[in-house]
């Protein structure tokens, strides 16, 4: 059984070794993708063009949307990643923030959703989606680059210095996203704040 198994499958894959081939543009989508967008760099400033799914390819339409994502989640990390070690470390004052009742930064979550302000930021992140985000995302169709909100009074003077610092914030932005996942992990294993060890 085993033998005639095996026979049929080889005639089967040595059939299709004579059946002629599609060719994909998918290299000149990816191409463009890459062409267009910077931070297809690592982090030693190599060439990089990373996308295993195919999502470009899939979805060329979306992928300015995937960059502002992309941006908006790195940049919500970097952040995340500097309060959570500052929480380890600096309480802002009142009881409910204490030490004593809040010994790690992880177990703020579950504190302030019980009798603290976590409603209130919720609603407030939920506005800013509505009033920038939206039309932030809105205005992608009509030209606007991603993750460009127009504030331009600190952005350097020559072009090659934006790219440079622009590749920097995507850098940054992608090894925000794995440390701050990184830290709470560390954080609940071993029940430590800040070093996490």
């Amino acid at each position: 059984m085993k033998t005639s198994l095996a026979i049929c499958s080889t005639l089967i894959v040595g059939l299709n070794a004579f059946t002629p081939t599609v060719q994909s543009n998918k290299k000149s989508v990816l191409n463009s993708v890459f062409e267009d967008y910077v931070g297809a760099v690592d982090y030693r400033g190599k060439k990089f063009e990373f996308d295993p799914l195919g999502l470009a390819e899939t979805y060329p339409d979306w992928v300015p949307f995937f960059r502002e994502a992309e941006l908006r989640h790195g940049r919500t990390a970097m952040l995340a990643v500097l309060g959570y070690i500052t929480a380890d470390n600096i309480r802002i004052p009142g009881e409910m923030y204490s030490f004593e009742n809040i010994p790690r930064a992880v177990d703020a979550h579950d504190a302030l959703i019980s009798n603290g302000p976590n409603l209130q930021i919720v609603a407030w992140i939920g506005l800013f989606d509505l009033v920038i985000t939206l039309p932030a995302i809105a205005a992608l169709k009509e030209g606007r680059e991603a993750g460009d909100f127009a504030w331009t009074f600190f952005a350097p003077g020559d072009e090659a210095t934006l790219t440079r610092k622009r590749e920097s914030e995507l850098l940054n932005g992608r090894l925000a996203m794995i440390a701050v996942g990184g830290i709470a992990t560390q954080t609940v294993i071993s029940g430590n704040g800040f070093p996490y060890l």
